[in-house]
């Protein structure tokens, strides 16, 4: 069992999915304590100025963004090819809650820039060509 497991693949892909579950979990999870305005109010003013002037729109593509990454790691936990479909929803959902977070007129940090734009953008765009990578391989089924 040199390069796979006992299920017939790479044990990366475990490591790997379960690594973006977990993003994508306390994605959700922040997404859920958004909506306490006690816990917004111990955030960054640059957080809560996101939060609190985020347009429905912007809301949809957050809650996109993290509740199909979750739900999408997870189908591709069970090996399923749907998961990719899901996967690209949710990167319109980051795109969505990104183009929010440029329109206002915050000065953002380094870390802000990482944290809050970039990161949430390039993980959904990695997912998606995971999910076609593990296709490619063989490792997820097509139905």
């Amino acid at each position: 069992m040199n390069d796979t497991e006992q299920f017939g693949v790479h044990w990366s892909f475990w490591l790997v999915t379960a690594l973006l579950l977990i993003w994508n979990v306390m994605g959700a999870m922040n997404f859920v304590m958004q909506m306490n305005p006690e816990i917004v109010s111990s955030y960054r003013d640059t957080e809560q100025a996101i939060i609190r002037g985020r347009p429905l729109w912007a809301t949809f593509g957050f809650g996109l963004s993290v509740f199909g990454g979750t739900l999408g790691c997870i189908f591709l936990l069970l090996k399923k090819s749907i998961a990719l479909y899901i996967f690209v929803a949710s990167l319109v959902g980051s795109i969505m809650a990104v183009v929010h977070s440029l329109t206002l007129n915050i000065s953002f940090g380094i870390g802000e820039i990482i944290g809050i734009i970039l990161l949430p953008v390039a993980i959904s765009g990695f997912l998606v060509w995971y999910a076609k990578y593990t296709q490619n391989k063989g490792w997820v089924s097509n139905t």
